[in-house]
């Protein structure tokens, strides 16, 4: 009989609402990508966070031409101002990423790139797949400098998926061994998450960050 593991979490009563927003930015039809977002935002969830997925494709912001910032106070455009305040108000973030061509989807760099402040003093994690057996590798370690440079903590842990389709099916539950290895990987990334979380929340409430 096969023994089920339930789902570690380390949190507190006082880190069970943790704003954790989940982001993801494929714009193709057919997206395998999803499954892996909608598993990180459940087990998440599970775990005791408040997670929540921002979909790239659904938020529809255009490309790149006026930041945020850039706007006169209350005209920027309402999709905008929404995610504004969702990240402002999040604890921490999960970059969920494919690879396009050694790069990073476009669809998630446009939607990250209309803030800037929004995103400090927070950690950010970087989930990474593809069609292939590498997982979107190249991508995850091209958004951690990325992120870094937009004012967040980037965890040393991270998750690569690949291939997406053999370990999560339609649905986003893991699949035969692949499935298994990714609930191991992402059990670790999201108690490193949790640490970098609550070590950033308590910090802003002991001292304002200096910008």
């Amino acid at each position: 009989m096969m023994c089920v593991l339930p789902i570690r979490s380390k949190r507190t009563e006082n880190a069970m609402s943790d704003r954790i927003l989940v982001l993801y930015g494929s714009y193709r039809s057919d997206r395998a990508g999803i499954r892996l977002a909608e598993y990180v935002t459940r087990r998440l969830a599970a775990r005791g966070a408040n997670a929540e997925l921002i979909d790239a494709q659904r938020v529809g912001l255009p490309m790149l031409d006026r930041m945020y910032k850039e706007y006169p106070p209350g005209t920027a455009p309402a999709a905008m101002e929404t995610l504004a305040g969702q990240i402002r108000a999040a604890d921490g973030f999960v970059f969920v990423t494919g690879e396009y061509n050694w790069g990073v989807q476009p669809g998630l760099k446009n939607l990250t790139d209309h803030f800037l402040e929004e995103w400090f003093w927070r950690p950010a994690g970087i989930v990474s797949y593809s069609a292939g057996r590498i997982g979107g590798a190249r991508s995850n370690l091209l958004w951690h400098g990325t992120l870094s440079e937009m004012g967040m903590v980037v965890i040393s842990s991270t998750v690569t998926v690949g291939p997406v389709t053999q370990t999560l099916d339609s649905d986003g539950e893991p699949i035969g061994e692949a499935g298994k290895f990714l609930d191991r990987s992402f059990a670790r990334f999201a108690d490193d998450l949790d640490w970098w979380v609550e070590a950033a929340r308590a910090q802003r409430q002991r001292k304002a960050p200096p910008y």
